[in-house]
């Protein structure tokens, strides 16, 4: 086992959640999955930068205090983040008391060390940008609220670095990646490198970590937001920790911040003492047509518009699949919808259909057993091929090739198409069942292993899909043939990945369309398919490294269920058990933060206070349908 140590960007507070910010963090989750899957030791950290004029500027215009407006606007993130399956093991936030100790005590450090001086400066500023820009930038038209500003700063001396940066980038060729970003920071490092201004007065930003030998100023950017990938994991506090998880492994980055995180970051903490990060991992852009996909563009897509329509791991499995690490990638809604029909409507969801199906008919929904095979090389031939894909994928995720560790899976799930194909069950049924039944447990265990190659990328959808198979039982990472146990009673099939026709991005209208707040016409049929029901909470806990969840364990009848419900913050565990509650129970079994969802509780947002629908009535008993 090894320790495996990952961070993304944290991403500015004030901004919109779009699909750049989902497909970084995607990205890291993805790869934390498949680390803890190897049983790796993971750490997995996101969060935000809360500090800044901006975010002072907006809080003054909605007539909040700083904190305030931040304490709402993160939860976008972190809502958005518990939708996306995401299991970060920490989110820091820039504006906690445990980050800015941190902060401070390194700027005393470095004071302490001489690293840090006071001087004059004079340039021109970009108000909107929040900091100072060249005259060719300001030229170009890129920059905006341009002011001509003259005060005194504090400056960090990071050009006595250069040279010992550009040693460390040639001497470790796996430092920044990929090659094109390592090429691209020595190009930039060909230049002189300036210090860099590392504080603002007071008088003109207020709203920062106040600097602790100059408490006229606060602190600019990057000895903020940087220092979070120390400061989450004891920096300065906790020592054994901090040396059991540093250097990360990767920071996980888009390209637009590589000079940040490849220059300034690894210059503040040779200035420390402190080992430099494994490896930078600058990723690239989604673009739509040939522009970058951003806020600022206009032509960014909410992760929502395409989770509303077609679910969460559709989502995900797309970003994985399309994003060569270190290019950038094109969305199209029609590529969308080609790639997710032909690999997950047709392919995969086809087999765990044919498969499901033919269980639960002609083997009364168990696991048949497994026999000597008809055609034992085909049998075989299986067997190779998917011990195979099982040695590739972990090599292709070490080296940052999710597509192709992906696109090996995907040739698992093939490989088992073909498999029935030349075995024809739906021919040895009727000549020989035994031989049928034993045909479908090698494909049945091919899906298996498929399956849970793409757990970490899909990891609701795969649950089920193992489950309409029998291998709900089988612990994720056992990857070894025979893990099904014959007998197993199997879910009832369903599709997993139902065809596309169409992909519509654009909500409808309330001019338009009578919809609910989803976007879902409310019609009469639409409500009759919603299966509510009310259940008793028998049993509540905490959901490690979840502070706003709660697992709870409900009483449906004759039968109990595990529903993960984000009412921590409003309800203490103890206070809900006994409490008859109202169940939505037909959706679909979800994965958040590791931990399996069967259904969801009703609770009405109340000012951003959440209160559960009751059923207090005696007469409403537990498994009663509501409606």
């Amino acid at each position: 086992m090894q320790n495996f140590y990952l961070t993304t960007p944290i991403y500015y507070v004030n901004d919109q959640p779009h699909l750049g910010h989902a497909y970084t963090t995607i990205l890291a989750d993805v790869l934390a999955r498949y680390h803890r899957a190897i049983g790796d030791d993971v750490f997995f950290l996101t969060g935000t930068d809360e500090h800044g004029l901006k975010v002072q500027q907006a809080a003054e215009a909605r007539g909040k205090t700083e904190q305030e407006h931040t304490d709402e606007f993160v939860k976008r993130f972190q809502d958005l983040w518990d939708r996306l399956y995401i299991s970060n093991d920490d989110f820091i936030r820039t504006t906690q008391p445990r980050h800015k100790k941190v902060v401070q005590h390194l700027l005393q450090l470095l004071h302490d060390k001489g690293e840090l001086y006071v001087d004059s400066y004079e340039g021109l500023y970009s108000v909107s940008e929040e900091r100072f820009v060249t005259e060719k930038e300001a030229e170009s038209g890129d920059f905006k609220q341009i002011e001509r500003i003259k005060e005194k700063n504090w400056f960090f001396k990071m050009s006595s670095y250069q040279e010992r940066l550009i040693d460390h980038i040639h001497a470790n060729p796996q430092f920044i990646q990929p090659e094109s970003r390592r090429n691209e920071v020595l190009g930039f490092l060909r230049q002189p490198l300036k210090d860099l201004c590392i504080s603002r007065p007071k008088s003109r930003l207020k709203w920062g970590i106040e600097i602790p030998f100059a408490t006229e100023y606060v602190t600019y950017v990057w000895f903020d937001a940087l220092t979070n990938y120390i400061s989450a994991i004891g920096f300065s506090k906790d020592e054994e920790q901090f040396n059991h998880w540093w250097p990360a492994n990767y920071h996980l980055i888009g390209k637009d911040i590589l000079t940040t995180h490849a220059v300034y970051w690894p210059t503040m903490l040779m200035a420390a003492g402190i080992e430099l990060p494994q490896t930078i991992y600058a990723h690239g852009w989604w673009m739509m047509g040939k522009n970058k996909m951003s806020k600022s563009s206009g032509n960014a897509i909410k992760p929502l518009d395409l989770m509303d329509h077609v679910g969460i791991d559709p989502v995900r499995y797309y970003l994985m699949r399309e994003m060569v690490l270190g290019s950038d990638a094109v969305f199209t809604p029609e590529h969308f919808m080609r790639r997710y029909n032909a690999d997950l409507a047709n392919d995969l969801g086809n087999l765990t259909n044919r498969i499901s199906k033919f269980i639960w008919r002609h083997f009364d929904g168990r696991v048949p057993p497994t026999n000597p095979p008809g055609d034992a090389t085909a049998q075989e031939d299986l067997k190779r091929f998917a011990a195979d894909v099982v040695k590739r994928v972990p090599q292709q995720i070490y080296a940052m090739k999710l597509h192709e560790a992906i696109e090996s899976a995907m040739q698992l799930v093939r490989k088992v198409n073909v498999y029935l194909e030349i075995c024809q069950p739906w021919k040895q049924i009727k000549e020989d069942p035994v031989q049928a039944g034993n045909t479908m447990y090698q494909a049945a265990e091919g899906l298996r292993i498929a399956a849970q190659l793409l757990a970490p990328v899909m990891p609701s959808r795969t649950d089920n899909i193992r489950a309409m198979i029998g291998g709900a039982g089988v612990d994720i990472t056992y990857l070894e043939w025979g893990g099904i146990l014959p007998g197993t009673r199997i879910l009832e099939p369903e599709s997993p990945f139902p065809r596309l026709d169409k992909l519509q991005l654009e909500p409808v209208s309330a001019e338009k369309s009578k919809t609910a707040s989803n976007g879902v016409p409310t019609t009469f049929e639409a409500f009759e398919k919603v299966d509510l029901r009310v259940v008793e909470i028998v049993a509540a806990e905490r959901l490690h490294n979840a502070d706003s969840l709660l697992r709870l364990t409900v009483a449906l009848g004759d039968s109990e269920r595990q529903v993960i419900a984000g009412i921590a913050k409003d309800y203490t565990p103890e206070s809900l058990v006994g409490k008859k509650v109202i169940l939505v129970a037909n959706l679909e079994v979800a994965t958040i933060r590791g931990a399996a969802s069967e259904g969801m509780i009703l609770a009405v947002d109340n000012d951003g206070t959440f209160v559960l629908a009751t059923a207090d009535d005696p007469r409403m008993k537990p498994g009663s349908p509501v409606g």
